[in-house]
């Protein structure tokens, strides 16, 4: 029980560099359903492939942002849609995508998940303009919710308490590669290729996923599954979308337009009634009565900011080095290693610190050093050295997180029932999700707001023909990706 404990912090840990944690609490706890054949449980690596799809893909995107804002001529706000509508419905439909596997079964769950998927892929490697390209998002972000869940629930059914074990350290390393390479082959891709191999990168893994999966994975289900909540994932989704679409469109729209005041107040009454709701019905899935502890209410809040900052860091740092620094997409997806290493270095030793110092001193400690890690990245100017400036912050930052992911996760598993824990590990997986879209969406007015006074005391020193000075103030929701359009 130690060496599994042990494998899935490794997981648990590493997962958190550039994405929020994973629900190894359905591999762990999930009922079985129909037992592997020895020879067939080789084959349930496919479903570990087709759930590093997403991790792929939530990596490789970012970087893909700077080329692709360019290329469609799109402004900040556009490039929030593109990685918003992938999460926005990643985070809220997830818990709905379990449901559906237990419920109708998890093989063919996670295999119209891996359709979706890859049809989503092919129409955003395909798009012509930013409509498209957030419109596949939408329907790549859905498909990632029915086959992440899928893959970690057919894990759990296909595998015994005796070996679930080796399964879960082949679902860890896989991660690990996918993880650490996913960044660095795809900033390669767009740099020699295009921004569209970000997404057409997917196509022929889940062609190979999905043709293993139908001939080799076994199909089960949870007899005992209840129904699924249609109505909470309808007033999740629509109540984020809302929320979501309020903020990031008030940085070019006024806050007292109507549509903006409308689309905040429609998110904010939808989430209310979406507590209503799950507080009601039979089978929720949010089981609010979980945030009756005191710990678990303490920790979701603790992973709300935790992956709100790292959330909102990956989303700007790619932009930064392209755009500012002047990095290769190459180089940019490569940033990163030391901070992913570092983390999974780090996660059998940080799970231990729960056992040794309680909970409260790695939960203290850990994101002060990661806020500390943060503000190290605010530090260097344009053209400094990475080894001298990004380097040092990434250790710092991956220290911080190394330290606070497993114990936090730890706290979250703890504070539930036994019969509770799957739910308790989905919430705060929906959390740490949700957390990274509200950041962005946020967050991303500062970010324009201090641009556009940054850049408005910039010209202000000089003096423009009136035409070109119309010019940039109309052009400044691009950022730094204005001075490619004018070079």
């Amino acid at each position: 029980m130690i060496e599994v404990t042990n494998l899935t912090e490794t997981k648990r840990a590493l997962l958190a560099s550039m994405k929020p944690p994973c629900d190894e609490a359905v591999i762990r706890n999930a009922n079985a359903g129909v037992p592997c054949k020895a020879r067939a449980r080789r084959w349930i690596a496919a479903t570990i492939l087709g759930s590093s799809l997403a991790f792929i893909d939530s990596t490789v995107v970012n970087v893909a942002l700077p080329a692709l804002q360019i290329s469609l001529h799109a402004t900040i706000v556009d490039v929030q849609w593109v990685v918003e509508s992938y999460g926005l419905f990643l985070g809220a439909l997830i818990l709905v995508g379990g449901s559906l596997g237990d419920l109708f079964g998890r093989r063919r769950i996670f295999l119209i998940g891996v359709g979706i998927f890859a049809a989503a892929s092919i129409s955003s490697g395909l798009s012509s303009n930013i409509q498209q390209l957030v419109i596949a998002r939408c329907a790549q972000g859905a498909g990632a919710a029915f086959l992440v869940p899928g893959s970690l629930s057919i894990i759990s059914a296909s595998f015994d308490e005796q070996t679930r074990g080796r399964a879960i350290g082949t679902w860890s390393g896989f991660t690990a590669i996918t993880t650490a390479f996913g960044p660095v082959l795809g900033g390669w891709l767009i740099q020699h290729a295009s921004w569209r191999w970000a997404f057409f990168i997917n196509v022929p893994l889940a062609a190979a996923v999905f043709a293993i999966s139908l001939r080799h994975v076994p199909e089960s289900r949870n007899r005992t599954a209840g129904r699924v909540d249609w109505s909470g994932a309808l007033l999740a989704t629509v109540g984020l979308g809302g929320v979501v679409y309020g903020f990031i469109e008030s940085t070019s729209l006024s806050w007292g337009n109507p549509l903006i005041f409308g689309s905040l107040i429609a998110g904010f009454v939808c989430l209310i009634a979406f507590a209503f709701v799950e507080d009601r019905i039979s089978s929720p899935m949010v089981p609010l009565a979980l945030f009756n502890s005191h710990s678990f209410s303490g920790a979701n809040l603790l992973t709300l900011f935790l992956y709100a900052a790292t959330g909102i860091f990956f989303f700007l740092f790619p932009l930064n080095l392209i755009q500012v620094q002047k990095y290769s997409p190459t180089a940019t997806g490569a940033a990163a290693l030391p901070f992913i290493v570092l983390v999974f270095l780090l996660s059998r030793w940080s799970g231990g610190l729960v056992t040794r110092y309680g909970p409260r001193a790695p939960l203290v400690t850990g994101p002060v050093i990661a806020a500390a890690g943060f503000l190290l990245f605010a530090v260097p100017s344009v053209g400094a050295s990475y080894w001298k400036s990004f380097f040092p912050a990434f250790l710092v930052l991956g220290l911080g997180m190394a330290i606070s992911v497993a114990p936090l996760t730890t706290v979250v598993m703890s504070s539930a029932d036994q019969n509770r824990t799957g739910a308790a590990s989905g919430i705060n997986n929906a959390v740490a999700r949700v957390a990274s879209v509200l950041a962005v969406a946020i967050l991303g007015i500062v970010m324009v707001r201090m641009f556009s006074f940054s850049l408005e005391h910039s010209l202000s020193r000089w003096v423009l023909p009136p035409g070109i000075l119309q010019y940039f103030i109309r052009m400044r929701s691009r950022l730094p990706a204005l001075t490619y359009r004018l070079a």
